[in-house]
């Protein structure tokens, strides 16, 4: 899908303070920087479009510190926004390409990653290219804590299945793997992201898991 440029987007990024501009800056440093206890917890949500779903997690768990991460500008202008309508001081978000996560988070500093939605790039030889391929997860067990989880939502069914046989190749533990989220018991505090709700009302079914260690 074609994303709509919007002009200003990038002035507006630099220089809203919801973003961060130099996160390599602050690898190891991330609850220093937000001046919490070494001991919070650290949530990042890659791939966080228009931040419905981090935005609601951060309103709802002051306790929890929460980055949210996209790469397009037009996109995460748009999650900024509602983190400036309620002003948090638990999130920040970063215009930063995933392929890189190693180089803004230290070994074990992050508690949780999700990822919801993201890009299936359908083509095989694209495959490395998926936020849940065996390439991703290795950097994933790099920034995790020993305990830390992955949580993962799409409606893409082949997507989901890749990402099911690659955690299993890789020895990850899958829990909480259900086919119809909205119709299972990992529902009750689930939080739906944009395209969830859209997917959802089309009688979509929802597929979701959780890996650790």
């Amino acid at each position: 899908m074609r994303l709509r440029n919007v002009p200003g987007s990038r002035e507006y990024i630099e220089n809203s303070p919801y973003a961060i501009n130099d996160a390599n800056a602050l690898k190891g440093l991330w609850r220093s920087y937000f001046k919490r206890d070494t001991d919070t917890p650290l949530y990042i949500e890659i791939g966080t479009g228009k931040g419905r779903f981090i935005c609601e997690h951060a309103g709802n768990n002051p306790d929890i510190i929460y980055v949210g991460i996209e790469k397009f500008s037009s996109v995460i202008i748009r999650a900024i926004e509602k983190a400036e309508s309620f002003e948090p001081d638990n999130l920040r978000f970063i215009r930063f390409d995933a392929d890189n996560i190693e180089s803004i988070f230290d070994k074990g500093e992050v508690d949780r990653i999700y990822l919801n939605f993201s890009d299936p790039w359908p083509k095989d030889r694209h495959a490395k290219r998926r936020l849940t391929s065996s390439g991703f997860l290795k950097r994933y067990d790099n920034i995790l804590a020993p305990s830390g989880d992955i949580v993962f939502k799409t409606d893409n069914r082949s997507l989901f299945d890749f990402s099911v046989e690659q955690a299993n190749e890789s020895g990850w533990n899958i829990d909480g793997l259900t086919y119809d989220l909205h119709n299972s018991p990992f529902n009750t505090d689930n939080i739906m992201t944009e395209y969830e709700e859209r997917f959802s009302s089309q009688g979509i079914p929802i597929c979701r898991m959780v890996i650790t260690r």
